[in-house]
């Protein structure tokens, strides 16, 4: 089942990088006591996340901050080594958080997978925008196959 504006978000593991190398972070421990915008994109290094969809986030990072946004995080079926580097090529220093879902563990229980075989991509996250305060989805924005409009910052922003 696909979570909906006014769920509890599942609890689960991200990994992100730390000082010491990879490190699980739960979600609780993400999405407790903060309102976070969650970020999802299909893939690291690919065309519309790298082009478009992260460097928005990037560029406005002030502008949610200043909306109430705690963090922001991206997320990715990728591993935490790749997050990390497309963090450091879309220079995110300390604004974005970038967490891998390695297995797309979290994407499913979102109910938020999406089957990418057909491009050579195996199992993905789709790509959607959401916030969640407290552990509460309060904004919920999921692309259709294919599109860009309603995950990008601009939407978010435009919604708080």
């Amino acid at each position: 089942m696909t979570i909906s504006l006014g769920d509890k978000v599942p609890e689960g593991i991200l990994m992100k990088m730390g000082a010491e190398g990879p490190q699980p972070l739960p979600t609780s421990e993400l999405f407790s006591g903060k309102t976070v915008a969650l970020v999802s994109v299909p893939g690291a290094f690919t065309p519309t996340c790298s082009a478009r969809h992260l460097p928005g986030y990037v560029e406005k990072a002030g502008e949610l901050a200043a909306k109430g946004i705690d963090t922001i995080a991206c997320m990715a079926v990728n591993d935490v080594f790749v997050m990390h580097a497309w963090g450091k090529d879309q220079g995110t220093g300390d604004a974005i958080l970038m967490l891998g879902d390695g297995n797309g563990d979290y994407a499913k229980a979102l109910g938020l997978e999406m089957d990418a075989t057909g491009f050579g991509m195996g199992l993905r996250g789709q790509r959607f925008s959401m916030v969640v305060t407290d552990g509460v989805v309060t904004q919920l924005n999921i692309e259709d196959p294919g599109a860009f409009h309603v995950s990008s910052v601009e939407h978010m922003l435009n919604s708080l």
